[in-house]
């Protein structure tokens, strides 16, 4: 489905596209579509990203903080003999 709107570009941006769009073989409106939908996407992908990375500084601490609880309990369990894993 599509939707007609209107828009404002300024000349150099349509000069561009119009440009990209010949060279792409495509109408400016399916090349502006075509942008418009990629940058979405990257907006998408970098808040995601961003979420993720933030996420992992939080995964990073409770995996350490794991790794020194079965090192505690390994360390209690074994005294002195070596855990084997």
């Amino acid at each position: 489905m599509t939707t007609k709107v209107t828009l404002s570009f300024s000349d150099q941006t349509i000069t561009d596209a119009r440009h990209w769009a010949e060279r792409d073989g495509v109408s400016l409106s399916a090349w502006i579509d075509r942008a418009a939908q990629e940058r979405a996407l990257r907006e998408i992908f970098t808040a995601h990203a961003e979420a993720v990375r933030r996420a992992k500084i939080d995964l990073d601490a409770a995996a350490l903080t794991d790794e020194e609880e079965i090192a505690l309990v390994n360390a209690e369990l074994y005294r002195g003999r070596r855990a084997s894993r």
